[in-house]
């Protein structure tokens, strides 16, 4: 045990040691360095203030468990729309390590708690989609990977390796699982009803930022690394199927609407069995993400949003496009078995 531990140390003094060099060749070694934010993956991100005043972001994303080359791809792709995103200072993508440009404290989260127009907030973050999908050249997408149905079907899958064993003690029977997929795959090829766009696939109001910026530039944007090539309408699903906080029906379906009239070539219809799907897939992924946080990286905190991602889902299911995956919850995960986990 103790050897474990000793290497544990000094792998964290090796890493601290690589950081230190980093800012250093930076001029940032002497700035002031504390803890901005953390997330669900391995990256945090440390806040740096140099004695004049200046400051700026260091993203802390360790491999071989992160990799910064996909956030710089996208960061530049989205800067190039003329989208507010981190400037990007300095790079050290074999270390892990970027000096970002700080955007500031005022992320959506911290408005609408301190009271902001939650309306007024949503609509900006509504048109800077619009914006986005507008101004994306359907060129840049084939430079991205591809949100397909192997890929949705391995997140969602994440239901069953990891909350699925919570609740009954041991994985799947085989046949429970091939159900499983056989219903996603009746439902997938249904986002084909719409073009595709960039996905930026975490659009929520932890990765959004109000900014004293003109225009769409207002809405400042975090924490993209995961983009790629997909449903239009998934983004707009993520951020008004939030399960950290519950966005009313009737705003909801004054943004869709705001979406929808800002695109009019796009059939409601369709966009709106798309954005079902959609909203189905981020949240079934999320409660096994959630389930996975707790048992394999000890992190409980999200627990406390499962009985919202639980009735995101119930809601999700009720539309008609999610007969298969419906039918399959009904038989083998009823409303009785989705819950917090201890």
């Amino acid at each position: 045990m103790s050897g474990g531990i000793e290497r544990a140390g000094l792998e964290e003094a090796g890493r601290d040691e690589v950081i230190r060099r980093f800012l250093a060749a930076q001029g940032w070694d002497k700035a002031e360095r504390r803890l901005l934010a953390g997330d669900a993956s391995f990256r945090r991100y440390d806040r740096l203030t140099a004695a004049d005043g200046r400051r700026a972001v260091l993203m802390d994303a360790p491999p071989p468990m992160e990799n910064v080359r996909p956030f710089l791809a996208i960061d530049r792709l989205l800067a190039s729309l003329d989208l507010s995103v981190p400037a990007i200072f300095a790079e050290d993508c074999e270390n892990g390590l970027l000096l970002l440009e700080d955007l500031g404290d005022d992320t959506y989260t911290r408005l609408l708690a301190a009271g902001h127009d939650e309306a007024d907030l949503y609509a900006r973050a509504t048109d800077l989609l619009s914006a986005l999908h507008q101004r994306l050249p359907q060129a840049a997408l084939g430079e991205l990977r591809d949100f397909d149905a192997d890929s949705a079907v391995l997140q969602v899958s994440r239901l069953l390796d990891w909350y699925w064993p919570a609740i009954h003690g041991g994985e799947p029977a085989a046949a429970i699982r091939a159900a499983f997929e056989t219903a996603w795959r009746a439902v997938l090829p249904l986002w084909h009803k719409l073009p595709r766009s960039l996905v930026l696939f975490d659009y929520h109001v932890d990765n959004l930022l109000l900014l004293d910026r003109p225009g769409i530039r207002c809405c400042g944007l975090l924490d993209f690394q995961d983009a790629l090539a997909g449903p239009i309408a998934f983004d707009l699903a993520s951020l008004l199927e939030d399960v950290r906080r519950n966005v009313s029906p009737a705003l909801r379906h004054q943004l869709i609407e705001r979406y929808l009239a800002a695109n009019p070539a796009i059939d409601r219809d369709a966009f709106m069995t798309v954005y079902a799907v959609s909203a189905a897939q981020r949240n079934i992924r999320i409660a096994g993400t959630f389930a996975r946080l707790l048992r394999r990286d000890n992190k409980p905190g999200y627990q406390r949003y499962m009985p919202r991602t639980w009735e995101l889902i119930a809601e999700d299911l009720r539309h008609p496009a999610m007969g298969p995956v419906a039918a399959w919850f009904d038989t083998h995960l009823p409303p009785q078995d989705r819950r917090i986990l201890a």
